[in-house]
């Protein structure tokens, strides 16, 4: 990311295609981030060796395509969070949206091949019902929606299960914190976004 970007004002998000974008691009710098900062801290003073090495490309792929369907869930319990109103409960309907919306974005992407065609179909079905779960209990706190992901994420990074040592913590305030701030851009991106509009756009 250039500098310029850091500071470019986000596009709003107001509509259904705007949403898909943002949780695509939120959901894919939410897991690939810390794949290659944590690898880059483990590896030390060997990480530009580490880096350049093949195998440890063709495991980082492994790693961010079968964590990507975990940032697309994390995501929609934040826009869950964000467009959830007490005095306007979403319906069925309004959820049904919202997991389609989900999908169709984990649907841009062709079969990766470090994954393959079934266990892609496998990690789009864990998705689903992932997306379904939301409908089962109220609008969690950004902070809050990491604590089922934590583990399994930290479990597929690209490193040896020997020398990841006890970072499983660091690795769940890393999601609280980035959560939280995909949800303040949520929210300021997002007025007059709404679960009604969603459903009807779908």
């Amino acid at each position: 990311m250039a500098l310029s970007d850091i500071f470019r004002r986000r596009p709003a998000v107001r509509d259904r295609d705007a949403l898909a974008d943002f949780i695509d691009r939120n959901a894919a710098f939410l897991i690939q981030k810390a794949i290659y900062e944590y690898s880059r801290a483990r590896a030390g003073h060997y990480a530009k060796v580490l880096f350049k090495e093949p195998g440890f490309h063709a495991a980082v792929e492994v790693s961010r395509w079968r964590a990507y369907p975990l940032g697309l869930a994390m995501v929609a319990e934040v826009v869950y969070a964000v467009l959830a109103r007490e005095d306007q409960p979403p319906t069925q309907e309004d959820f049904d949206a919202l997991t389609s919306l989900v999908l169709s974005v984990f649907d841009r992407y062709p079969v990766p091949e470090a994954i393959g065609r079934d266990d892609w179909q496998v990690l789009r079905a864990d998705l689903e019902q992932r997306l379904k779960q939301i409908a089962l209990h109220p609008p969690k706190r950004a902070m809050d929606i990491p604590e089922p992901f934590a583990q399994p994420y930290f479990e597929l990074m690209p490193i040896h299960e020997k020398l990841r040592g006890r970072d499983l913590e660091t690795t769940r305030n890393y999601l609280k914190v980035t959560l939280c701030n995909i949800h303040d851009e949520l929210t300021k991106a997002s007025g007059g976004l709404t679960f009604p509009t969603l459903a009807a756009a779908s």
